[in-house]
């Protein structure tokens, strides 16, 4: 009875298990980051006006997160109407296709799709055909790095939709591609209509209806792979932690030609130039991790009240220059960071009152684009800190970062028992040290026994 009783039970628990690990294989739509816990996008659907079949709205995207950006080819916005909705124009942004619009005889609409997909307009757009914040190609800058440019814009005239605050109906299934995917959006919510001051501040006016949409960002549903890796040095050791092997993928050109290419391939300009290649896809120079980017931190030079860091960032990929990059480190001392040599500095504070979270940036104009894979494919800077007499140490890898993001995405960290060790701590001299100390105690030992 025992044994019939516990076979129901196994399988019960067996199921439980399953169900366990295959929903923590499906992307969550709430994408959580615990060093940006309140980073998301949000998109603000400000109803301005009525018209005779509509509406007039201005839609805007702002990026609240910290450090994570939407660089070019630019973001993607998506929607499915609710009823039989079409744009009959667009200032700021244009629909990507135009669709099926065979049934309107002479007044043509801008877009007749179900669902439609926006992008921005490219600088430089005649003036006539832009609003506040548009036209920046899609380009999003983070809201820690630049909160001026954090902001998109565009204007969109609804047709075939309610003109009243009842009939009104909310798009559904919202889609954000920046460019490729990555955002969960979650459903439109009715807010409080939007208030404007006027430039003089003495006059408010506000938006007749207002919709937010919230979309989060998760790495694992923007690819499966990463797309950086970590490597370490320092002075007190010859030993260079290179990054994991197969950190973002592995040289598999036998099966899968193209994946890499070496540096000094005659072949490179035209395998990079290849228009039949999606440029997006990141073509990588051969080497045992295979990431796109490779952060090196060298621990430099030890002071007698100070210690110096050296970071390089380089770009391994030939299709992708990174424009206003950014850099995420974290480590106890930057509490007690001094002085930054040629990069931009901000502290993120994830934790409250705890300053170990850095983020770092390219100044303008300088260095805040990151040139493709080659010689000028790297950026690099110095940092000072102040030691901390209660918790300085080189010993136990405690001088490493702990974490490392760059544009966002969490790099790959060697493991910790091959970070460099002082040299006094390496596992042959804590043997001698045993040896003799052993040896020691067994001439006390002899002494004491023959007296």
């Amino acid at each position: 009875m025992a044994g019939r009783r516990t076979a129901p039970l196994r399988l019960c628990a067996s199921v439980a298990l399953l169900v366990v690990a295959v929903s923590s294989l499906t992307p969550s739509s709430d994408a959580y980051d615990p060093l940006d816990p309140n980073g998301n996008i949000t998109i603000k659907w400000d109803v301005m006006q009525w018209t005779p079949d509509g509406y007039v709205a201005v839609v805007s995207l702002y990026n609240y997160q910290q450090y994570r950006h939407i660089q070019a080819p630019g973001w993607k916005l998506g929607w499915v109407w609710a009823k039989k909705e079409i744009i009959w124009a667009m200032t700021g942004g244009q629909a990507t296709e135009q669709g099926d619009c065979s049934k309107f005889k002479s007044n043509i609409p801008h877009c007749c799709k179900k669902d439609p997909e926006v992008v921005d307009l490219l600088p430089g757009t005649p003036y006539n055909m832009q609003i506040a914040n548009c036209c920046k190609g899609g380009v999003l800058t983070a809201w820690a790095q630049d909160p001026d440019n954090a902001v998109a814009s565009f204007q969109v005239s609804v047709g075939q939709a309610g003109t009243t605050n009842k009939t009104v109906k909310v798009p559904k299934n919202f889609t954000l591609k920046a460019p490729g995917p990555g955002y969960t959006c979650g459903p439109a919510k009715l807010v409080k209509p939007t208030k404007f001051i006027s430039p003089d501040g003495r006059r408010s006016t506000q938006a007749h209806m207002t919709w937010n949409v919230t979309c989060t960002y998760s790495q694992f549903v923007a690819q499966r792979s990463p797309t950086c890796c970590v490597s370490l040095s320092s002075f007190y050791n010859d030993t260079i932690v290179n990054c994991p092997t197969c950190s973002c993928g592995c040289q598999n050109n036998s099966t899968a030609p193209g994946s890499c290419v070496e540096g000094n391939s005659p072949y490179l300009a035209s395998v990079v130039n290849d228009p039949n290649k999606n440029s997006l896809a990141p073509l990588v120079q051969c080497t045992s991790h295979m990431c796109p980017i490779r952060v090196h931190w060298h621990v430099k030079v030890n002071y007698k009240e100070y210690w110096r860091v050296k970071i390089t960032v380089t770009n391994f990929n030939y299709r992708m220059n990174y424009s206003q990059w950014n850099l995420v480190a974290q480590h106890p001392n930057f509490d007690n960071l001094t002085t930054i040599f040629s990069f931009n500095y901000k502290s993120l504070n994830p934790y409250g009152v705890i300053n170990d979270t850095a983020m770092l940036w390219g100044i303008k104009y300088y260095n805040d684009l990151l040139m493709t894979a080659g010689p000028d494919g790297n950026v690099q800077s110095e940092l000072l800190f102040r030691k901390e007499p209660s918790t300085f140490t080189f010993q136990k890898g405690w001088a490493f970062p702990r974490r490392v993001y760059f544009n966002g995405d969490n790099c790959v960290m060697p493991p910790p028992d091959a970070y460099p060790w002082l040299p006094n701590a390496s596992p042959r001299q804590s043997a001698s040290v045993l040896l003799t100390f052993v040896a020691v105690w067994a001439a006390l030992a002899i002494l004491l026994a023959n007296p």
